[in-house]
């Protein structure tokens, strides 16, 4: 069960550029100890600006934010020591070794030298072989993984992960993945923004869609798939209908190319949809041979709520 313990609170947040252009509109939402929080957006829906503004390096001029009850303006250094930043972009473009560069990022902190940590971080992101090896010969895999190394490097009690596996390998996306739920398992609060909608999906307790600076929605990931997930049921045919039959109809049916079956899509909650269209097939002496059954994904869920709120 989720902890209800707030340890990130954000009120009325907007932000306006010079250009006027509108980053965030009136966003609330609390963030719980302990979750893996998935923000989910298209690109420009104001998932990095937020963050940005969280972490203390975009100003805020509307609205409040807290960490753990510190106000993150007035108490800056406070907040900035609780949070740990993985940036969408590459920064890494130094001479400095490996091992250099994510102690310095530990002691900027004010953290006292702790070998066997920083040994821990980067035997969990396959970098203690690269270790003495200079960044700015790295692949860029391996660059992400020095970010994500700096991120862990103060032992914050918040990582944000904005966009962390972003054209980088299967490999690099395992080993996150790993390092995120050994955090989380450590009691570390986890936000993450992904374009890879299957892994918030598979990590995620919580779901958060913001789009053209809104936050449309947020809810637990499990509530959210039963609410709003549809199931698609796929009946295989005995034998090939030339059109969906006048009775038929209504449920909104589609049919294969080959005409050999016919889909039914209907929403989790409506448990009497299958039943009804059963008894309507049998009327017309439609007969079936097999029935495979589909939910919505995530990611249509996704699709589905932004392209509501455009319409």
């Amino acid at each position: 069960m989720l902890s209800t313990e707030k340890i990130i609170e954000i009120k009325d947040l907007s932000k306006v550029y010079p250009d006027g252009f509108h980053a965030l509109k009136s966003v609330n939402l609390d963030i719980h100890k302990g979750e893996i929080f998935a923000l989910l957006g298209p690109n420009g829906a104001g998932k990095t600006t937020l963050i940005n503004m969280i972490c203390g390096i975009v100003n805020i001029h509307q609205g409040k934010i807290k960490i753990d009850d510190h106000d993150v303006i007035n108490d800056f250094r406070i907040t900035r020591k609780m949070v740990g930043l993985v940036p969408q972009e590459l920064t890494s473009e130094t001479f400095e070794t490996v091992l250099g560069t994510v102690c310095f990022s530990r002691g900027l902190f004010g953290k006292k030298k702790n070998d066997q940590y920083i040994k821990k971080i980067l035997k969990s992101l396959s970098l203690w072989d690269k270790r003495d090896s200079s960044i700015l010969k790295l692949s860029g895999g391996m660059k992400r993984r020095v970010l994500i190394a700096k991120a862990l490097a103060h032992e914050p009690k918040i990582i944000f992960l904005d966009e962390p596996t972003a054209g980088v390998d299967v490999e690099l996306r395992q080993d996150m993945w790993q390092v995120v739920k050994q955090l989380r398992s450590d009691g570390v609060t986890i936000i993450l923004t992904t374009h890879y909608i299957e892994e918030a999906q598979q990590i995620a307790d919580r779901i958060g869609i913001i789009d053209h600076g809104e936050l449309i929605l947020v809810k637990e990931k499990e509530n959210l798939m039963r609410e709003l997930g549809k199931k698609h049921i796929k009946i295989i045919l005995e034998e090939p209908l030339n059109e969906v039959p006048e009775e038929l109809k209504s449920f909104g049916l589609a049919m294969d190319e080959n005409n050999s079956s016919i889909v039914f899509s209907y929403d989790s909650s409506d448990k009497n949809g299958i039943s009804s269209l059963l008894q309507a097939m049998s009327i017309c002496g439609i007969r079936f041979s097999d029935i495979e059954t589909k939910e919505s994904s995530l990611e249509e869920i996704f699709v589905d709520l932004v392209k509501r709120k455009s319409d």
